[in-house]
């Protein structure tokens, strides 16, 4: 975790920039973080490589510790989304699980020594690497988009276009207010993926820096603050991922709801 460089400025901004392909010869905009995208796949199929490897050896007999850890994590995800969820769809408690999982996951990442991959990448020739996905922006916003959209589908789908157009109209403040009423759910609606993506974005790009700050101190310093930074940030990493995911059944069950 040494900072290798006598400026930390320089040091801070490495550490902070992705490795990027640009898309359209102008680059800027157009532009996609590939460590962004390696390790958020990465991530998001070795998540489903072990649940599926755990569900085809489940056994009925006396489970392993590791089934015991999977049936745990399943039913405490399941009684969160029965306490919370009021309609019914059967999609909601595995998309909930999947959420959780794979946030956390890319939260933990936070957690690696923050000059290891960084400096492993910079042996085979990638001169930037940024290892936690939640701490881009594009992460968090395309995943709160993606519950946007299905909170816009479920209000649809459950209401009816009708339906969900005269609530839109009428609500809260009665169909005679209806400028005001579009007005008020059009901030509400948009607050939703901007709360859920800000949220854990600025979290976890708090965490990085920090991280990215202790290791400038001399080597010989840095690991004290940074194992009680590590300690703590576990909480954090795990209580993002829980918010997100419960957010997100608290907006698919308001989206489900009839009137």
């Amino acid at each position: 975790m040494s900072a290798g460089t006598n400026d930390p400025t320089r040091y801070i901004e490495h550490h902070l920039t992705n490795l990027t392909y640009p898309l359209t010869e102008q680059g800027s905009f157009w532009t996609l973080n590939i460590d962004t995208m390696f390790f958020s796949i990465i991530l998001g199929g070795l998540f489903l490589w072990f649940f599926w490897r755990t569900a085809r050896r489940a056994t009925a007999a006396v489970p392993g510790g590791v089934q015991n850890f999977i049936e745990v994590l399943v039913e405490f995800v399941d009684g969160q989304v029965k306490d919370t969820f009021h309609g019914k769809n059967p999609l909601i408690a595995p998309m909930a699980l999947s959420i959780f999982v794979w946030i956390f996951l890319m939260n933990c990442m936070d957690l690696v020594p923050v000059d290891l991959l960084p400096t492993l990448g910079h042996m085979v020739g990638v001169n930037y690497l940024r290892v936690v996905p939640t701490a881009d922006l594009n992460t968090t916003l395309g995943l709160s988009l993606s519950v946007f959209v299905l909170i816009l589908f479920f209000n649809m789908k459950v209401k009816g276009v009708g339906g969900f157009t005269k609530e839109l109209l009428s609500s809260p403040f009665g169909i005679k207010f209806f400028p005001a009423n579009i007005i008020f759910r059009f901030v509400d609606e948009v607050a939703k993926p901007l709360s859920l993506s800000l949220r854990l974005f600025g979290n976890m790009y708090a965490g990085e820096l920090i991280f990215i700050l202790i290791a400038l101190m001399p080597w010989y310093v840095q690991w004290a603050p940074g194992w009680l930074w590590a300690v703590f940030h576990i909480l954090i990493i795990t209580l993002q991922a829980f918010i997100f995911m419960m957010l997100t059944i608290v907006y698919l069950s308001m989206a489900h709801e009839s009137h």
